[in-house]
């Protein structure tokens, strides 16, 4: 047995939207040294798959599978063709982290329409498309897990600049959560979601060079700092554990107490 049997995920299967880089790259990484095979789906094949081969070589000889594939979470059939192929690995699918998002920070009176239905597709309708071909699995199964990826954004306004477009498709994120957990725990299918802070990746990259701005960020942080990228991976990993059993359509904040204040 695990020495942790909470955070022992040998055998399972776990596929992991957006995890070429950052958040999505680091929950791949440490789902795959708590024993899981692990699907790092991304639209940039080559960069998953790169980051697959440092995973292995992380976990040295005995690594679990963990496999990079190419994948467009906006179009059905490379979402169903991914799903189903990593299913087929063991015969199920115990866990998918809905991690995929863009953000397109601009006011709202200079956002069109193609702005806002690029946001949209990639972090809600991507998110649906996703769960969808994983229910398709784990409801037959009766078991199985998914974590959304929401933000705070989705809990909060904002404020500190125009990001309408990705704050009400996260928003959108926590109610599907909800909606999804309570259709599907008949079926013992739990779905929650993580709300991350700003995260310390190249996702936010162009806020990270705007020194002014992080320390508005921090101020406003009971915490005082920023996420890094194993904060947020401490809580999918929790989520998708036996020591979440009791819990589905919760929307977990990582926030440093932003959202408390």
């Amino acid at each position: 047995m695990h020495p942790n049997r909470f955070l022992d995920f040998s055998n399972q299967v776990v596929a992991i939207t957006g995890a070429a880089r950052g958040i999505g790259q680091a929950t791949a990484l440490a789902f795959a040294q708590a024993g899981a095979h692990v699907a790092l789906l991304d639209i940039d094949g080559v960069a998953a798959q790169a980051t697959a081969q440092g995973i292995r070589d992380a976990c040295g000889p005995h690594a679990p599978r963990i496999e990079g594939l190419a994948v467009d979470v906006t179009q059905p059939d490379s979402v169903a063709q991914a799903v189903d192929a990593v299913a087929a690995w063991l015969g199920r699918l115990d866990v998918l982290v809905n991690n995929a998002g863009i953000a397109l920070r601009k006011p709202t009176l200079d956002l069109t329409l193609d702005d806002w239905n690029r946001v949209l597709q990639v972090n809600l309708t991507g998110v649906f498309l996703c769960a969808q071909a994983a229910g398709r699995h784990m409801v037959p199964a009766r078991r199985g897990c998914i974590v959304n990826t929401a933000s705070i954004m989705g809990l909060s306004g904002g404020g500190l600049y125009p990001n309408i477009s990705y704050q009400s498709t996260k928003g959108a994120v926590v109610n599907l959560t909800r909606a999804l957990a309570v259709e599907w725990a008949p079926h013992q299918v739990r779905v929650n979601a993580v709300a991350p802070t700003w995260v310390r990746t190249d996702f936010i990259r162009p806020l990270l060079a705007q020194p002014e701005l992080v320390g508005r960020i921090e101020a406003m942080t009971p915490l005082g700092r920023l996420a890094e990228a194993e904060d947020i991976v401490a809580a999918i990993l929790y989520l998708s554990s036996p020591a979440a059993s009791m819990v589905t359509g919760h929307t977990l904040p990582v926030d440093g107490g932003f959202l408390a204040q």
